[in-house]
This record gives C-alpha cells, structure tokens and sequence, in this order.
C-alpha cells in the first residue's frame, strides 16, 4: 500500500537548513492498522505530510498503491489524493455554517460526482458514522467526539485506500477518544488501511503496530512482547 524509501525532508533558509526526515524508510501494508508516535519535533507531521501528498520530499523514492509518486506535478498529486487518500484532523476542519451533509459533500464536489452519487456516498458515510439522523445540524449543535465522526465520514465518503489520521482523538476526552478508536477499528476491520499519529500510549496499543519516529527516523516498536525497540534507521539529526 505505502512503501517510503530513503526519504529525505529538508528545509532550506538563507541562514538554516533544517533536516525533517533523515534516510526516514516504511513500508505499510494493505489493511494494516499503523499508529505512529514520538516527540515533537521529531518528524511525525513531516511524514504524515509526504505520505498525503501534501509535501514534496528532497530525496528518495515513495509507492503508494503501486504507483510512483515521487516526481508527480501538483495536479497529479491532487488528483491522486482526492480519490484514494482521506484525512482527519485533531481540529475536525469542519465548515461551521454548513449542516453536516454540506460539510461531508464538499470534497466529493470537486470530483465532479453527480449529485445522486454524492447523496449516496454522503448519507452511507453519516450512517457509518452514527450520525444520519444529525445531517441538517450545524457542528455547533454537535460534541467534540461527534464533530470528529463526522470529519471521519467526510474522508470514508470519498472511499479511500487509505486513512491518514492526525491526533484524531487530540481535543476529546477519554471516553470520547475510545469511542472514535472503536470506529476507526471497525472501518479498519472492513479492509481501509489507516496510519494514525497519536501522543497517547493506550490507543496507540490498540493498533496493530507501532511506529516510533525519532530525529526524522524510525523505529518499530514491539509493546506486546515485551521485546526491545528495533531500529531500523539509526543516526541523529533534527526533526520538524
């Protein structure tokens, strides 16, 4: 599905250079469920980024569903991203003046999808989400944890290859926060590949494996043996 490889990220200035990824390589399989954790700094946003289509990278090679997108224009990289990437957000990103239909259809508009598609697509992802019988309220009448479902139906109704989640659970609370990792694994058990940065120990256990990034590296975490951390890319540097 993912498959980065020697990928490096830096950031030029007249006065700095600042080196994001350093030789960062990962491979992601088709269905897994990958939480990626590590300090601030350390390159979490920088790879998240990269792996979106958001940023460019200054060296290295990246496949993402077989294809190459290493040296893609930005028009192909748009179009790329809106048929098989989704995003979720720690802020949600959702339009406050707009009803919950209206926020989940705004993506799908720029696919040129008819309208009849659209609604379909929208009200299975409202439905998938616990939340059909909420599509005419506005996300001020709503939670946290619901506005961020919703930010979760808005990405599973462009059906994506795969889900890149930024501290999804960030601005909730505990049970809130469980609630929507109880969707995410549930839309994972259903064959969507979901790679989630996340600060909080306890739901990065409940993936099914364990990234580390460190100074723009990255280590495989094994927390269910007990074993030790195993490096697969070693050295220092800096990380954004």
């Amino acid at each position: 599905m993912l498959s980065m490889q020697h990928i490096s990220k830096v950031y030029r200035t007249e006065l700095v250079e600042t080196h994001a990824l350093r030789d960062f390589s990962l491979d992601v399989s088709d269905g897994e469920f990958v939480a990626v954790s590590g300090p601030s700094g350390s390159g979490k946003t920088t790879f998240l980024n990269i792996a979106g289509l958001l940023e460019t990278f200054s060296s290295g090679t990246y496949m993402l569903d077989g294809e190459d997108v290493s040296g893609l224009g930005d028009n192909e990289r748009s179009r790329i991203r809106n048929r098989k990437i989704g995003f979720i957000f720690q802020s949600f990103n959702l339009i406050p003046d707009l009803d919950l239909f209206d926020n989940v259809d705004v993506p799908l508009r720029y696919r040129g999808l008819k309208a009849a598609d659209r609604r379909e697509r929208i009200e299975k992802a409202l439905e998938t989400v616990g939340l059909a019988s909420r599509m005419k309220h506005v996300p001020a009448q709503l939670s946290g944890g619901q506005q961020q479902r919703v930010a979760i139906a808005r990405a599973l109704a462009g059906e994506p290859r795969f889900l890149l989640a930024d501290e999804p659970t960030g601005n909730l609370d505990s049970l809130m926060a469980r609630q929507v990792l109880d969707l995410l694994e549930d839309i994972n058990e259903k064959g969507t590949t979901i790679i989630m940065v996340t600060h909080d120990p306890e739901l990065a256990r409940r993936a099914h494996r364990n990234v580390h990034v460190l100074d723009g590296q990255v280590t495989d975490l094994k927390p269910f043996d007990g074993g030790t951390p195993a490096v697969v890319n070693a050295g220092a540097g800096g990380g954004a």
